[in-house]
């Protein structure tokens, strides 16, 4: 971010020129049957009306070193990204995911970019959209009621209230729903048990949304979910229940990529929102299909640092929909390294040469990781305004030493069509161009306890697992109901490669702590908790929410 204008990320886009969006769909090869409009800006795409050709284009996924608390400019690198490569002449389309409630109003405050480099209209996408995550919540929370109901009615499956593996869930972080008794007050008020919320972007029928291929799909996948188990221990699913058709009809307007534009007017695609330190942090695959159909390079994220996002977009999202990348992109920022070498978060900004040149080691091993995907990776350094010419040149200069392409990034200030991600644009694609190996980082054979251990050894670092009690009783459970060829989604602290969020860099002579294992049968993959991770966050001591408003004329305020 560059100090090129003071004007806040709001500001920057109340003032961008918004094409009426059935001009994006043509320009982008939509055709018209295809668009169903929400308003002048915002609109659904059916691919089952498109007129597009087979998926061809090729992925650029977008991923980061380990993170900052206020995050690292991801998503404004890859809109900008996106933008550079369209001003080069490259037909391009941007794949992202949907912001959620809880760090809008917590931590963060938005999540469409930043400056320059952001997808419009910013406050609509941050507040509600075109209602998915709504939609998302429905469904869950429709599917525990039944289930609940079904118990109430006499419980015909035998399903033990003691043994549920689903939770309700709000897109909110609230740690005072983590556990809740429910269905006290008598007899007419339901069973009483022991329950819990998840925030909506961890639940599992967010999951099934993202990576289901079409409506066929993902009523398929919804019946698959497990949600607890019998008296006798014995999985219970939607489709025992039955009401898979009803959860699909809440979700059938919800399924289809939402189109909006970036400030340069490049088509966006932003669906699905699954996070990548409890989740799978993946926009949906049929949005990230949807738009190989329309564009030859589509621009992707995965969530946090490539050692959650990146590697699940790898190992599930491109093992189960053939999306594998062409190339990525590894975001870093002088602040980031800053902290990684030591740095206490209020002194980011000052410069320190010492401390940047200790923190590169997080880089590096994020740098060997994805090579480890035989895909090469390109660093992004996203610019901020407190970067000094002589610590941007030294990372460079590290950078070429390690033989790793990288550029500096001013998307910020000097995206929205600019020349400010014009090198990087160029050095990614040229790595598009370029042959590549991709591979999995694991066989899907491997036992599940294999695969976690070359996850955290291969890609953290660690020097193995430790699984607790509960942990290896799920293993077997896992064993014995067939669930063992399914790969593994690792719950972890987005803030170190440990599962202890204190410890920065590229730590050594750690171990692993995996506390529980839930199977998620209607996704297709095992979630492994680690350390404290939480799936119900909770706010900080000043949240965002604290600086947001609406003026006299309905216009927001304080969203950034």
């Amino acid at each position: 971010m560059t100090g090129l204008n003071s004007l806040s990320d709001l500001e920057i886009a109340r003032r961008a020129i918004i094409r009426p969006i059935a001009d994006i769909a043509a320009a982008a090869g939509i055709n018209a049957a295809s668009v169903e409009p929400y308003g002048r800006y915002k609109a659904k795409v059916d691919p089952s009306l498109l007129t597009a050709p087979a998926p061809f284009g090729k992925v650029v996924l977008v991923s980061a070193m380990s993170p900052t608390p206020a995050g690292e400019g991801k998503s404004t690198t890859t809109v900008g990204l996106a933008d550079s490569l369209a001003r080069a002449g490259h037909k391009v389309m941007i794949a992202l995911r949907e912001p959620s409630l809880g760090p809008i109003l917590g931590m963060k405050g938005g999540a469409t970019g930043g400056g320059y480099s952001q997808v419009l209209p910013m406050d609509e996408i941050n507040l509600h959209f075109t209602g998915d995550f709504h939609a998302v919540t429905s469904a869950n929370n429709a599917l525990m009621a039944l289930v609940d109901n079904h118990i109430y009615q006499g419980n015909e499956l035998n399903i033990d209230p003691r043994r549920m593996t689903f939770k309700r869930v709000l897109d909110m972080n609230d740690r005072s729903l983590r556990e809740v008794i429910i269905g006290l007050g008598g007899p007419t008020q339901g069973v009483p048990r022991q329950d819990g919320f998840d925030i909506t972007v961890a639940s599992e029928i967010m999951a099934v949304f993202c990576l289901a291929t079409d409506l066929a799909d993902l009523r398929e996948r919804l019946g698959r979910i497990t949600f607890g188990y019998t008296y006798a221990r014995v999985p219970v699913t939607v489709a025992d229940l039955g009401v898979q058709g009803a959860l699909t009809l809440l979700l059938k307007e919800a399924i289809k990529p939402n189109l909006v534009q970036t400030i340069a007017g490049t088509p966006a695609l932003v669906h699905g929102g699954p996070f990548a330190n409890i989740a799978h942090g993946c926009n949906s695959l049929i949005a990230t299909q949807t738009a190989r159909r329309l564009a030859d390079i589509v621009v992707t994220e995965a969530g946090f640092g490539a050692d959650l996002g990146a590697e699940k977009y790898m190992d599930i999202k491109a093992r189960m929909g053939g999306v594998a990348p062409s190339a990525v992109v590894v975001v870093a920022t002088v602040r980031a390294l800053k902290m990684q070498g030591g740095v206490p978060k209020d002194r980011l900004t000052e410069p320190d040469l010492e401390a940047l040149q200790a923190g590169v080691a997080n880089l590096r091993r994020h740098i060997h990781n994805v090579e480890k995907f035989g895909v090469a990776p390109v660093v992004a350094i996203n610019r901020f305004s407190s970067d000094t010419d002589e610590e941007l040149d030294w990372l460079l200069e590290w950078c070429a030493s390690e033989g790793v392409q990288a550029a500096v990034a001013d998307v910020w200030g000097r995206g929205g069509g600019g020349d400010g991600g014009d090198e990087l644009a160029a050095k990614v694609a040229a790595a598009v161009a370029a042959p590549s190996s991709f591979r999995h980082l694991y066989p899907l054979d491997l036992p599940v306890e294999e695969k976690i251990r070359t996850i955290a050894q291969e890609i953290y670092g660690a020097d193995g697992v430790d699984f607790s009690v509960p942990a290896l009783k799920r293993l077997a459970d896992i064993e014995k109901n067939g669930w063992s060829g399914l790969p593994v989604c690792m719950a972890k602290t987005q803030y170190s490669f440990t599962d202890d969020a204190s410890r920065l860099g590229a730590p050594k002579g750690f171990t692993i702590h995996v506390r529980d294992l839930i199977p998620k049968t209607g996704a297709g993959f095992i979630v492994a908790l680690t350390g404290a991770v939480m799936t119900m966050p909770g706010l900080p001591a000043a949240p965002a929410a604290m600086r947001m408003d609406v003026d006299d004329a309905g216009n927001p305020v304080g969203l950034s």
